[in-house]
């Protein structure tokens, strides 16, 4: 069913056979089975929220019983024991109601809390797919670009090589050049290889993200991506991230349940008052021959029964159960503070490792633009030193696959910065 919605989704919109980063967020916090499986989660805690309300009802039930009895039995009419084969039918309803039981009340709140964790856990599962989204979309962006900077090169290296062989036949330059060359060629060759496995895997890893198991579409960057400036200065920016954090809410929401949990074992101490009403007629025939039966709406009129019963429980002692279930409560209830600290612990490593990265990528960007601009020069320069016989081949193949390196760094160093801004929105939008 996934990958059908998934095909329909790419038939219906041929443009977006590409997807930017958006649009692969958008999909994965809408279709991926984390999500969907938390969806499904509020809706069954909205029919237990449903049935614990239902709780409060009475229950009624009705029946009928037909049956022969054959041999010694009680006589109806005279209520003596005779040998006699008779028929019995009976029609009976009942309604029963718990008039009192804390256990009801304290249920109802437990599953509207239960519903609410159940609603963080689905923001948080769709911070998670988003947040694990981004980190495979520009990995897989930058092992794009390094494979593409290595196919340049290689294909700057065979038009080196033909050109280098017309110059050496006609002895402008040596035979040595060529040699060189072709040894860094077969290098480079190498290490395309190895970066065209690591892009595919990039793309698989970026597939799986998105829970799509066919590779029918490829993912690009926005050309209007800019690079954004984060203010850091004020002082609650950490706390403030992580109050805001569906993962935080979540265990929260939690620890009130769990508080929750304890009020419904100690409702175990609590007298509970039931109450009851029953209705009921049967009609009795005697299947001998020579016995008079009353008629069948006579005997039903004749037979009715109505009884009405409350009843008081008071739990006076119950083995130790209810004491026992109470302090295992109280130790959950302990237990959530703990998860409670330990997301703390790792969501202010996440925000603050974030925040650092993001300092530092917008940092090593800046270096790297003006590095860039200086390769770019140093190439244009070397090229005409090459052209006129003034650089050896494989002193030009240096400095051409530096400007190379350098043009990889800097994409990859703004992909860095646009990742890092893409991991903060989804901190910063929280809830």
């Amino acid at each position: 069913m996934k990958n059908f919605i998934f095909i329909f989704f790419v038939g219906l919109f041929p443009a977006q056979q590409s997807w930017n980063l958006q649009q692969c967020m958008d999909y994965a916090a809408a279709n991926h089975p984390l999500v969907k499986q938390a969806t499904v989660n509020i809706k069954k805690n909205d029919h237990q929220i449903a049935a614990s309300k239902g709780m409060l009802l009475p229950s009624v039930e009705a029946g009928v019983d037909h049956s022969y009895s054959f041999g010694s039995s009680i006589n109806q009419s005279s209520n003596q024991r005779e040998v006699l084969n008779t028929q019995y039918d009976q029609l009976k309803a009942q309604a029963n109601i718990e008039l009192f039981n804390w256990r009801n009340y304290v249920t109802i709140s437990l599953s509207k809390l239960n519903k609410e964790t159940s609603s963080y856990r689905l923001k948080k599962a769709q911070n998670d797919v988003k947040l694990n989204v981004i980190q495979n979309f520009f990995s897989y962006q930058n092992s794009k670009s390094w494979l593409n900077v290595l196919e340049t090169q290689i294909s700057g290296m065979e038009e080196q090589i033909k050109r280098t062989e017309k110059e050496v036949e006609i002895g402008s330059r040596s035979k040595s050049d060529i040699y060189d060359i072709k040894a860094n060629l077969g290098t480079l060759e190498e290490q395309w290889v190895t970066a065209k496995n690591q892009r595919d895997l990039a793309k698989i890893n970026l597939l799986n993200a998105l829970a799509v198991t066919q590779d029918s579409v490829d993912f690009v960057m926005n050309n209007e991506s800019a690079l954004a400036e984060e203010d850091f200065d004020y002082s609650d920016f950490t706390k403030r991230l992580l109050e805001n954090n569906p993962a935080y809410q979540t265990v929260l929401a939690e620890i009130k349940a769990q508080e929750k949990t304890v009020n419904l074992a100690a409702s175990a101490y609590f007298p509970t008052l039931n109450g009851s009403y029953s209705w009921s007629t049967f009609y009795n025939k005697s299947l001998n021959n020579n016995a008079s039966t009353i008629s069948f709406s006579d005997q039903l009129t004749q037979n009715k029964n109505q009884s009405v019963f409350f009843g008081l429980t008071i739990p006076i002692f119950n083995k130790l159960q209810v004491k026992n279930n109470v302090e295992v409560a109280k130790l959950n209830v302990i237990n959530s503070t703990y998860d409670k600290e330990l997301i703390v612990n790792n969501l202010t490593q996440t925000i603050n490792s974030i925040k650092a990265q993001f300092l530092n990528a917008q940092e090593k960007y800046g270096l790297l633009e003006s590095n860039f601009e200086n390769q770019k020069l140093s190439f244009q320069k070397s090229e005409e030193k090459y052209k006129e016989g003034l650089m050896d081949a494989y002193t030009f193949f240096v400095v051409r696959n530096n400007w190379l390196q350098a043009n990889y760094n800097l994409i990859s160093s703004k992909n860095d910065v646009i990742q890092q801004t893409e991991l903060l929105k989804i901190l910063k939008t929280g809830l």
